[in-house]
């Protein structure tokens, strides 16, 4: 990382302020090239910028000293006026004195690389960019702060235990030690790996959180599923007509509940068809309720037959029982329900209600989720196989069950990039934006 690096930081187009940053060895002679002269670390002060002669723009200019930056190198900051004449003058200036534009993450990769935060608070910077409601915000800020690595420090601590009673067996055989000192290991790791499967088990939360919690809409044609979607959405996001089967493929919408990202589906009415196209529809719409975090399922007077939805719907999903201006339906047994008409609006603010308590009972917890990201779980799926291996192997060949146990602890430290980071750069800095 000898180079030195800039990029607009701040949103493309007319605006107020534009931010460009600048880091690497050469920045304080960078802004000596744009006229800046001197200025005091971390103090804004106010300067006119030129370039070969001509004024470019008088900005902030903000400078600090590494280590003790962002990147953990020299860093700067020009806070211009956002019209795009001054941002592309900028630019074509510290592309002359001998910068070159940041690749997108390439801020945040420096400060990992230079040790100013881990592999998983990296992550956390750029889930907070991207965060949308306030739990999505809670959660980066707080695995920024460290509660995701602290969560795997722990895992570390408590196979530490196991590793070195398995070690001390091998590496000093002569010595006084206890014989059998490797079998002991054995309830240390098996605490271990309960901690590891309750990780797992747990691992949907931090992905529901990030991501969004996956709602579908089911029932047969003509039960309101539109019409409930368009009153969830609060907007005319479904064509609603009185044609059974107008809906023939998953429309999403991402919408806030209870301060909770959610994805909410409507899905083709479930009934046997013979259209190509509307088969098709209601192929897709099974797909959905499979692989959903709740499944609503719609139904109302005006609907017949055998209901079709049946076969989807499980204790822990909701009946919607709408149109209820239109008469009752009679709910199925062991299934949760409300009553409702999209149409009054009668039954919806408990409706809403009922959802937001749903959420904050399937994504709120006691404890920091171990799992935000795919890789998380890849990696503690990893370790669980290679700490059941060693487990195995206690009682038969300490040996192995040393290797396996090292192979524990290489997967959780891939993490938070202790060890191993070069195969996981690019996948985790690839999602990040231009100028973080």
């Amino acid at each position: 990382m000898t180079d030195t690096i800039f990029a607009l930081a701040t949103p493309p187009g007319r605006g107020a302020v534009a931010i460009i940053r600048i880091s690497g060895p050469a920045t304080a002679e960078v802004l000596k090239g744009l006229g800046v002269g001197t200025v005091k670390p971390r103090l804004a002060s106010v300067r006119n910028l030129r370039w070969q002669e001509q004024l470019i723009d008088q900005a902030l200019v903000l400078f600090f000293v590494g280590p003790n930056s962002y990147t953990g190198e020299d860093t700067a900051e020009l806070h211009l006026h956002g019209g795009r004449a001054v941002i592309e003058a900028m630019g074509e200036a510290l592309i002359g004195l001998g910068l070159r534009p940041a690749e997108a993450g390439e801020f945040t990769r420096r400060a990992f690389q230079n040790g100013r935060m881990d592999l998983a608070q990296a992550e956390a910077v750029a889930d907070l960019i991207d965060a949308e409601t306030n739990a999505q915000k809670a959660q980066a800020l707080g695995q920024l702060d460290g509660a995701l690595s602290q969560t795997y420090a722990t895992f570390r601590a408590d196979l530490l235990k196991a590793m070195s009673l398995v070690e001390a067996e091998i590496d000093f055989p002569d010595e006084d030690v206890p014989d059998n000192l490797a079998r002991t290991a054995g309830p240390v790791l098996d605490k271990f790996i309960a901690d590891l499967q309750a990780a797992l088990a747990d691992s949907d939360r931090g992905r529901r959180v990030r991501e969004g919690y996956r709602i579908v809409l089911l029932g047969e044609t003509n039960a309101g599923k539109s019409s409930l979607f368009n009153a969830l959405t609060a907007r005319e996001a479904a064509i609603v007509t009185p044609i059974a089967g107008t809906t023939r493929d998953v429309l999403d919408a991402d919408i806030v509940i209870g301060g909770y990202a959610v994805t909410l589906s409507d899905t083709a009415g479930l009934r046997d068809s013979d259209d190509v196209v509307e088969a098709e529809g209601i192929r897709r719409a099974r797909a959905r309720a499979e692989n959903a975090d709740l499944r609503i399922w719609v139904r109302s007077p005006q609907t017949v037959g055998d209901d079709p939805a049946a076969d989807y719907i499980k204790p822990g999903d909701l009946q919607v029982l709408n149109k209820s201006d239109l008469g009752a339906v009679t709910p199925k047994d062991d299934i949760e329900h409300l009553s409702l008409s999209t149409v009054s609006g009668q039954g919806m603010d408990a409706l809403h209600q009922w959802l937001a308590t749903r959420l904050a009972r399937d994504l709120s917890g006691a404890d920091f989720p171990a799992v935000t990201r795919e890789r998380h779980r890849r990696r503690l799926v990893e370790a669980l196989e290679a700490a059941h291996q060693a487990r195995r192997a206690l009682d038969v060949a300490p040996e192995m069950a040393g290797d396996d146990l090292r192979r524990v602890s290489d997967a959780l430290s891939r993490v938070t990039g202790a060890i191993g980071v070069e195969d996981v750069l690019g996948e985790v800095f690839s999602s990040f934006c231009i100028g973080k």
